[in-house]
């Protein structure tokens, strides 16, 4: 189980718990050398790049430890299976090492679980015979659900072998909030992390998930939050 001390963070430990966020439709591809240029620079855990970008960012990124991340079916989860495994299959082909599956809302909610997470499996299965050190987090858009389907989304996510739990994609209606972490982490074993995300801009948010068990964040802030973590521990 990891956990993230958050009295004993330095600007250092702060840094790797960022997913650097470049998933804007408008970014373009000097976006994403801005991006990996600011990743590197901080050493964040990884960057999260739209899955066309993984091929450049990886180049970008080579000989750091910084890791490549990127979104399968996003932002809303509705692609067929067959689609959701090519797109997560040309990534991981193209370098990514960790993949954000946005959870396909729709069923999750008309209460389709065993289709749900037969698709996780087959899409995990797929990516963990190319390369078996690839991770999952399945994203929620906890916006869209009731606390019942965020735990039910939870458990069927560890029945199907996801590392990781997720809030959001940032592109809906709200981001992680406080009651979701709370309830994510309970509804998860210790060996499974949670993963905040959605409208992340300040190092109080960030404290706050780190505090309740959050050990990643995304955010597109990941340079800000650490710099004013760093003016804080001067004052």
């Amino acid at each position: 189980m990891t956990v993230i001390e958050v009295k004993t963070l330095t600007a250092e430990s702060l840094a790797k718990v960022f997913d650097h966020a470049i998933l804007r439709p408008d970014q373009t591809t000097e976006d994403v050398v801005q991006g990996c240029q600011l990743a590197r620079e901080y050493n964040v855990a990884s960057v999260c790049v739209k899955p066309c970008d993984v091929k450049q960012a990886s180049e970008l990124l080579q000989g750091s430890s910084v890791m490549v991340g990127t979104v399968i079916s996003f932002p809303h989860g509705n692609s067929p299976t067959s689609a959701k495994v090519a797109e997560a299959l040309q990534t991981v082909e193209d370098g990514a090492i960790e993949l954000d599956i946005v959870i396909n809302i729709g069923h999750l909610r008309s209460g389709l679980y065993a289709e749900v997470q037969q698709e996780l499996e087959e899409i995990m299965k797929a990516c963990r015979a190319k390369n078996k050190d690839v991770s999952f987090k399945i994203i929620f858009e906890t916006a869209y659900l009731t606390n019942e389907q965020i735990v039910k989304a939870c458990e069927i996510s560890h029945a199907a072998g996801a590392e990781f739990v997720k809030t959001s994609t940032g592109f809906a209606s709200a981001g992680a909030t406080v009651e979701h972490i709370k309830l994510m982490k309970a509804s998860v074993p210790e060996s499974m992390e949670v993963k905040a995300s959605g409208g992340i801009k300040t190092l109080d948010q960030v404290l706050e998930f780190l505090s309740l068990g959050a050990t990643r964040i995304g955010s597109s802030s990941s340079d800000k939050i650490v710099e004013e973590f760093k003016k804080r521990q001067i004052q």
